[in-house]
């Protein structure tokens, strides 16, 4: 403002000055309410030229009556304090801070080393970046609003921790090793605790925590800042909570989406989708007969599954996503005409007994079924289990086939009928050779009176 008011001076004290002799801090109506309209004002301006008045307001006056226009029209700027989380824009680099647009009068600054990569030194922002941080210095200690998004990277100052603790900020801290019930952990130069339920969500090798640079929030200081406490599965959670509204949003039944296995159980394996979970039965893992999921899917493995169907939770009950592998991938039942056609024999794993009959895997999610009755050619079989057992492998023959109704009925004794009959076929052959044989040798000799005739042409 002191350089406005110097302007102001000089127009003052110009060749444009009042010839009246009234003092330059005269007040023009127009200053005295400068949110009157202007053309109001011009008026009164000529009545008072015409009745030998004053003349028209000085060029200080005019300029001083627009300015309070101007700052009057102008929205009112946000206020920071410290604690205040704010949003912003990267508007400049400089060589150790980026200055952001928050909105306030002024622009705020924060460290260019929360933004570097630890290993590469490598700044991951460039102008124009949005940004969310929090504010921990609103100008009355530095002359500068200062914002944080992790403290213990970049620059450090005196009671950061307790502003971290106050206010809720993350802190970075280099896991040094465990101890009995927890970890160790340096946060800007000061030995922490992290207890062992607070390292993770989920339990795993502590060991592998060791060594790594991880987010904490500050949960107690104590003895004079001598004992701090840290928890790490309070960020996580609340990451995991703004990953799951992201994940929800493009959610649908249908909808093909990626994960990574986290669990598994006997009755199938979880997914996490990004903040949220999915459950993949062990029934949908595939067409084969799964009997653990660990037959098909680790822990750790990304996998490609379709939604099957979401149940969002209303009342603070839990959500549920069910997923299913098996329907990405091909039906075999589209070509078992082809694999297996009727009449033809293949060997098979018997997988199921009832009373009824014996099911036999043929291939991944191809099941036929035996009848009691198509299992023995001569006697009569009370049940299966007389005849075989679950894992035995038995060759069969596939006597019917609808592939529409997913039905492939077999029978274990085709070929042996098929060996009787062509046995019995042979024997009757060979008697009937045999017969023809003999009834030839007969005709060979002739009757009596052929005999005579014979004799008697020859004579």
């Amino acid at each position: 403002m002191t350089a406005t008011n110097d302007s102001v001076r000089t127009v003052a004290t110009g060749d444009d000055a009042p010839s009246s002799g009234n003092p330059p801090e005269q007040t023009h109506p127009e200053a005295a309410a400068p949110n009157a309209p202007h053309v109001a004002a011009a008026p009164a301006a000529g009545a008072a030229a015409s009745a030998g008045a004053a003349p028209t307001p000085s060029g200080e006056d005019d300029f001083a009556a627009l300015f309070a226009a101007s700052e009057a029209t102008q929205p009112a700027q946000a206020r920071v304090k410290a604690g205040d989380v704010v949003r912003g824009r990267i508007v400049a680099l400089g060589p150790a801070t980026a200055f952001v647009t928050i909105g306030a009068k002024a622009e705020a600054i924060i460290d260019l080393a929360e933004f570097r990569d630890p290993t590469t030194g490598e700044l991951g922002l460039a102008v124009g970046d949005q940004l969310t941080a929090t504010v921990t210095d609103d100008g009355s200690r530095s002359g500068s609003i200062v914002l944080k998004r992790t403290i213990g990277r970049g620059g450090h100052v005196p009671g950061e921790l307790e502003q971290a603790r106050e206010h809720g900020l993350a802190v970075e801290g280099l896991v040094t090793g465990q101890n009995k019930g927890g970890f160790d952990v340096q946060v800007v130069g000061v030995r922490a605790f992290c207890p062992a339920s607070q390292i993770d969500l989920r339990r795993a090798d502590p060991a592998q925590y060791v060594g790594q640079r991880l987010r904490f929030r500050v949960t107690q200081i104590s003895a004079g800042g001598r004992n701090v406490v840290v928890s790490r599965r309070g960020l996580l959670e609340e990451e995991a909570a703004a990953q799951a509204a992201t994940t929800w949003q493009r959610l649908q039944v249908g909808a093909v989406v990626r994960g990574t296995v986290t669990s598994l159980r006997d009755f199938g394996a979880f997914v996490d989708l990004g903040g949220v979970e999915g459950l993949i039965h062990v029934t949908e893992l595939g067409y084969a007969r799964v009997r653990h999921p660990s037959e098909v899917v680790q822990v750790g493995q990304e996998v490609e599954a379709q939604v099957m169907k979401l149940e969002r939770a209303t009342d603070g009950g839990r959500s549920r996503i069910s997923l299913s592998l098996r329907a990405l991938a091909t039906d075999p039942w589209t070509t078992v005409a082809e694999r297996f056609p009727v009449g033809g024999s293949v060997r098979g794993t018997v997988r199921k007994l009832e009373p009824f009959g014996a099911f036999v895997e043929l291939a991944p999610g191809l099941d036929g079924l035996v009848h009691v009755s198509r299992m023995s050619l001569d006697t009569r079989v009370a049940h299966p289990k007389n005849v075989v057992k679950v894992g035995d492998e038995i060759e069969v023959t596939v006597v019917g086939l609808e592939p529409d109704k997913r039905r492939i009925a077999l029978s274990m004794v085709e070929s042996a009928r098929r060996e009787r009959e062509q046995a019995e076929a042979s024997t009757r052959r060979e008697e009937r050779e045999s017969i023809a044989a003999k009834t030839s040798e007969v005709r060979g000799l002739g009757t009596f009176g052929e005999l005579l005739a014979s004799t008697m042409k020859k004579r």
